[in-house]
């Protein structure tokens, strides 16, 4: 059963932190890379961290430095810090395996979680 479930969104000033979780099923995760995306309203989902499972973290240029990625392999789980959150950040954050969404006709998402940041 292919299963993600994102929580931890809600709504933050803009400088303040938030902790995204996403408990994945182990067909996804297992020997997975895992990463976070957002999605902003009008826009393009974008992959914004990506975490192998060995734990080696990439992270794109609009949130390096602000957030960690890690994951905890006996619980299925991958995690999200955001600290220093901007305005620009405001957007539904999902879950999934890179190596996956790459495949054609592969379509499993989870509900995503909200986040907003005011400014």
């Amino acid at each position: 059963q292919v299963q993600l479930v994102e929580s931890g969104g809600g709504l933050v000033q803009a400088g303040g932190s938030l902790r995204l979780s996403c408990e994945a099923s182990g067909s996804i995760f297992n020997r997975n890379s895992m990463g976070w995306y957002r999605q902003a309203p009008g826009k393009q989902r974008e992959l914004v961290a990506t975490i192998s499972s060995g734990g080696t973290t990439n992270y794109g240029d609009s949130v390096k430095g602000r957030f960690t990625i890690s994951r905890d392999n006996a619980k299925n789980t991958v995690y999200l810090q955001m600290n220093s959150l901007k305005p620009e950040d405001t957007a539904v954050y999902y879950c999934n395996a890179p190596a996956l969404v790459r495949l054609s006709g592969y379509d499993y998402w989870g509900q995503g979680t909200q986040v907003t940041v005011s400014s």
